[in-house]
């Protein structure tokens, strides 16, 4: 990577923290391009040759955020040895990211990460395709084994998944629903709708 592309990089991180800063302290309305610049350091223009737009700033902060929650979702699910234990893991490595990045879930959760997952979600899906993979192949050679249910890929991780985002948006939102108990439930009776 030459100097250039390296500093480039740089930037980019610098306005990424930035942006998450702001926020996690005011929310989306304080994300502001002036506020960006300001705690940042980066100037506007670099901004807009970067990010191309305020919304392409959130829509990059959620994608790093969605990164790094796949990279740690993986990593939980290929440390295990049989079906059960990993979507366990899983459900608990998912939950565990959102207790240690409180910000960052709220924003991978928020309306505006939701507005850009729907416009986008082919090529979000197509840019993490890395991870992903080795998810769908873990899934299916489980189905196969006869440790997973008959049912597509997307339907069992829409059964893994759809849980566990449900208990953290109420979490993050509502603030009604516990953690610690969402922990000691959730991974059984998810095992339970996947299992053959």
């Amino acid at each position: 990577m030459s100097p250039k592309q390296q500093r480039g990089e740089a930037t980019v991180e610098q306005v990424l923290d930035a942006a998450l800063r702001i926020y996690a302290s005011s929310g989306e309305s304080g994300l502001t391009l002036g506020t960006i610049t300001k705690a940042s350091g980066v100037s506007s223009g670099s901004i807009y040759h970067h990010f191309g737009s305020l919304d392409g700033v959130v829509a990059a902060l959620a994608h790093r955020s969605l990164e790094q929650l796949l990279r740690t979702l993986l990593t939980a699910l290929t440390g295990t040895a049989d079906a059960r234990s990993g979507i366990q893991a899983v459900v608990l490595a998912y939950l565990d990211f959102v207790r240690a990045h409180p910000d960052a879930a709220r924003l991978m959760h928020s309306v505006a990460a939701d507005r850009e997952g729907m416009a986008h979600a082919g090529q979000i899906r197509d840019s993490q395709e890395a991870r992903l993979t080795p998810i769908a192949l873990w899934i299916q050679g489980h189905r196969e084994s006869g440790e997973l249910a008959e049912l597509s890929t997307p339907m069992i991780e829409s059964l893994v998944m759809g849980p566990v985002v449900g208990a953290v948006r109420r979490w993050l939102t509502v603030g009604d629903l516990d953690l610690e108990e969402a922990a000691g439930a959730l991974p059984e009776h998810i095992w339970r709708s996947v299992r053959r």
